[in-house]
């Protein structure tokens, strides 16, 4: 998938400018009064929307800068991908701002959308899903052309869609803390973090010592429950299998809470 992180920068890996890398590494110099992140959504549209009722709920009595950060993987799997697309990209729930980082299966999903194929590996990874929800049928390999599948797309999918897909920040810098989709290359700075890891790193960034005065907060590995360590919070509690969305909520002050659905 890193050809596509390429693309989106219209030139080779070595040809793309530091400048253009930061572009997509966000940062804010001051906490908000409070920060939630939700972890993975994967097309499950009925669930964030509880799950913001509750944060709204939440933060009724907060005044200041309120801040909703997505974690990446809006879509497969779940039912509902294009419903979840269509509401981030709508306001976001009165009194916040919303930032929408990018995950592997976002990744996934524009390399088939810049190029459609039957054969693509994302339709047996939850893009068949995905397209559904857009009202397209399987594509079967033996039955359906790369020609064929194109126009389905381009007939099927928004370009608005499609735009937000590939637009979608890959970081985002708060004092003290750090969120992204899957964790960082020990050893690196930011600035030098290979994209794919940013996206789809495991093993090596949860072996890694904690990061002195951060904590990474991440989704894209499934478990039962959240899991918090002194370096890190993972938020992906499998939505698409167990209905349990969750977000992490961050006051001014550091402190921390989890919120959940049902």
């Amino acid at each position: 998938m890193l050809d596509f992180v390429r693309r989106l920068f219209g030139a080779s890996r070595q040809a793309a400018t530091r400048a253009q890398s930061e572009a997509r590494h966000v940062r804010l110099d001051t906490l908000p009064a409070v920060v939630y992140a939700i972890g993975d959504v994967h097309g499950c549209l009925e669930e964030l929307r509880s799950l913001e009722r509750k944060i709204t709920q939440d933060s009724a009595g907060i005044e200041g800068y309120k801040l909703l950060v997505m974690l990446g993987d809006y879509i497969d799997r779940g039912p509902n991908s294009a419903g979840v697309i269509d509401h981030l990209l709508a306001l976001p729930p009165d009194g916040f701002e919303r930032i929408c980082l990018m995950g592997n299966h976002e990744v996934m999903a524009s390399a088939f959308l810049d190029q459609p194929s039957p054969r693509s590996d994302w339709l047996s990874f939850g893009g068949a899903e995905t397209m559904q929800s857009y009202g397209l049928p399987s594509f079967a390999p033996s039955g359906s052309s790369a020609s064929r599948v194109r126009q389905a797309v381009e007939a099927h999918v928004p370009q608005e869609h499609r735009d937000f897909l590939r637009s979608l920040a890959w970081t985002l810098s708060l004092p003290g803390w750090l969120f992204v989709h899957a964790g960082l290359r020990p050893g690196l700075p930011l600035e030098e973090q290979d994209p794919e890891d940013l996206f789809w790193i495991r093993e090596e960034f949860f072996a890694a010592p904690a990061l002195p005065q951060i904590r990474i907060v991440h989704g894209h590995t499934p478990a039962a429950e959240p899991v918090v360590t002194p370096g890190r919070i993972c938020l992906d509690t499998g939505a698409f299998a167990t209905g349990r969305l969750t977000a992490l909520k961050i006051t001014s002050d550091g402190q921390t809470r989890i919120l959940q659905t049902p």
